[in-house]
């Protein structure tokens, strides 16, 4: 059977050339084993004979990035019609054909004119043709054939996403996977070991490893610690011809960050903190900060302050910071040097986050001491009482004493006071103040029905220091004494009607008395001046009833009646006053309507019958006088 024919020489660019393969059977006119020559005559009647094919070949392969001299034979196309006489042409076409490939037509040699790239293109397709050189009759039917480019090493690995970035918790235990790198090769993976990778450490030894297969990174070494060190800088290496001599390889770093975890206590850096803080200073100042140190971050060095015991009392306070990480020590109450100079007590810290996976490193928290010394200032003059209450009867003549404000010097080396009154205070001068002993004194009488409390503001200055000043309120109420008599509550209008029936009242009044009522009031009517039309009743609650004592007043020859009126109130000693009533007389309809009165009522508070009656005579007295006057002009 006929056979591809090679160069010797090409044996050693073209890797697995195939050998020689037996043609498929199929009509080919004018060529074939037996025949003498392509214009043989049929053999008689009968089905067309079937010949072999007499050239065929199987694929051709091209080594790439040949850099040898060019042309560079591959391989040779040959047919049995070619019997040297000259007679046969071989023609090639298809992909490359005439630029990337060219044929010698009379021998059949196929030359590759440049360097070819697998990565570009691995494969060419092209179809051969042996014809007649005077006819262009075919010799062979065409026959297409694949020319490969055969893979050679020339790509080294890349990696995808360079450079890297990952993040592991410290601590982590040995072979805790970190991150996979992955590098692709653009040779041909199915060939040979150009494209087989093998992935190495070349930087990051001792602390981490790398699978040689997956490029996944892990942790080598147990215990790293994020406080000794954060932040490593790999550098994994991926090599091809499965990590062998002659391979190529390229790198790439990652950085990998230690995360914190929780596996370091706070700690106070000193045993004792000291702090002076003087003694005026108000509730709520910051006298320092006390900072624990935890070389975690973040949530797991939030730290939280609280004072233990010690004689801190309620005196002192301490929170931790918005951050959590300082305690605020602050004041909470009033200092004073001159009762305490000094305290003492202890702080505790303690992580607010604790991770029970590393609480064998505890306990997380820590105890100092801190001491506070108090400061001594030169205070203010300090008053007993703040404010002052003090009383003082009304009427009482002036320099009556109404009380004393004493004030001290609180600091050790204390000064003498002396006291004023602020004049602002104390417009109409009303109380005087001895300077040396703060006695306060009226100066003139007090009336409390004119005004019953006063407000005035005393100062008390050291005489040492004069501008060491305090002031302190003092209220003086004036007290009662019973300096008023009892009068009735208002001028009452009581009328009789000349139809009204025994017992009924007519009118009920009120006393009332300027004086604090320290009793009940007695309301009677006097037996020597009382009226017989009426009765007057003492209801026992600073009021009383006037009660008609018979009826047929519609028979009586008068106008008006006067009642008198004393009252006596329960004071020490009690004092009495005398009040008139006076009661018209009305004629009323049955059911007690007024229907006209013969003289306008009222009463004459304050005074007495005879001066009434008197008032009443001089009235008459003018009335007879005028109507004279009128008579003498007439005529």
């Amino acid at each position: 059977m006929p056979a591809l024919q090679f160069c010797p020489l090409f044996s050693l660019l073209l890797l697995g050339c195939s050998s020689t393969v037996p043609v498929m059977e199929e009509s080919s006119p004018g060529l074939s084993e037996d025949s003498g020559s392509p214009s043989s005559p049929p053999q008689g009647p009968g089905p067309p004979l079937r010949s072999k094919r007499s050239w065929v070949w199987n694929q051709f392969f091209v080594i790439e990035e040949y850099a040898g001299p060019e042309p560079v034979l591959i391989g040779r196309l040959h047919t049995d019609a070619d019997r040297g006489e000259g007679r046969a042409k071989y023609l090639l076409t298809g992909e490359g054909a005439g630029s990337v490939f060219v044929i010698d037509d009379k021998t059949g040699n196929i030359h590759v004119t440049k360097s070819l790239d697998r990565e570009e293109k691995e494969e060419y397709v092209l179809l051969a043709q042996a014809v007649d050189k005077l006819t262009l009759r075919p010799l062979e039917p065409p026959s297409q054939f694949i020319i490969k480019v055969q893979d050679i090493n020339d790509n080294p690995p890349v990696f995808l996403h360079p450079p890297y970035r990952a993040s592991v918790p410290e601590m982590s235990n040995v072979g805790t996977s970190v991150i996979q790198v992955t590098a692709t090769d653009a040779d041909d993976p199915t060939y040979g070991n150009s494209a087989r990778l093998v992935y190495t450490v070349l930087e990051g030894q001792p602390y981490f490893s790398v699978d040689p297969q997956t490029g996944v990174i892990r942790t080598a070494i147990p215990n790293m610690d994020r406080e000794t060190q954060d932040e490593f800088l790999v550098v994994i290496q991926a090599k091809d011809m499965g990590g062998h001599v002659g391979g190529l390889s390229g790198s790439t770093t990652v950085t990998v960050t230690l995360t914190d975890v929780n596996d370091n206590p706070p700690k106070f850096p000193q045993s004792l903190y000291q702090f002076t803080v003087l003694e005026d200073t108000a509730p709520g100042y910051v006298i320092g900060r006390l900072r624990a140190h935890d070389p975690d971050i973040g949530q797991n060095a939030v730290m939280s302050y609280n004072i233990l015991d010690g004689d801190a009392g309620d005196t002192f306070s301490v929170m931790s910071d918005s951050a959590g990480q300082d305690g605020i020590l602050r004041v909470q109450k009033p200092l004073d040097f001159e009762s305490r100079r000094s305290f003492t007590f202890r702080v505790e810290v303690m992580n607010t986050v604790i991770d029970p996976q590393y609480i064998r490193r505890g306990p997380f928290k820590d105890v100092t001491t801190v001491r506070v010394t108090v400061g001594d200032v030169n205070e203010s003059p300090l008053f007993s009482q703040n404010p002052y209450t003090l009383s003082v009867l009304e009427n009482q003549p002036p320099g009556t004493l109404v009380g004393v404000v004493e004030a001290r010097d609180p600091d050790l080396q204390s000064s003498s006071i002396s006291y004023s009154i602020e004049p602002l205070s104390n417009p109409e001068e009303l109380f005087i103040i001895n300077p040396e002993d703060g006695t306060l004194r009226t100066s003139v009488f007090l009336d409390r029905e004119n005004k019953k409390e006063h407000s005035i503001t005393v100062t008390a200055r050291e005489t040492d220091s004069p501008s060491q000043v305090s002031q302190v309120g003092v209220v003086i109420q004036v007290l009662d004494i019973n300096d008023n008599p009892p009068t009735l509550a208002e001028m009452y209008k009581p009328h009789v009607c000349d139809n009204a029936q025994a017992g009924q009242v007519i009118q009920t009044v009120r006393v009332k008395d300027a004086d604090i009522e320290n009793g009940v009031f007695h309301i009677q009517s006097p037996s020597s001046a009382f009226d017989g039309n009426f009765t007057l009743q003492d209801n026992k609650d600073g009021s009383a009833s006037l009660l008609v004592k018979h009826s047929g007043f519609w028979r009586s020859q008068r106008d008006i009646f006067l009642v008198p009126i004393e009252i006596k109130d329960s004071g020490d000693p009690p004092l009495s006053s005398t009040d008139t009533l006076t009661v018209s007389l009305c004629h009323c309809e049955t059911g007690g309507a007024v229907l006209t009165c013969h003289m306008t009522t009222g009463s004459a508070t304050g005074l007495s019958t005879p001066a009434l009656l008197a008032i009443l005579a001089c009235a008459f007295s003018l009335l007879a006088a005028k109507t004279q006057a009128i008579s003498s002009v007439s005529v």
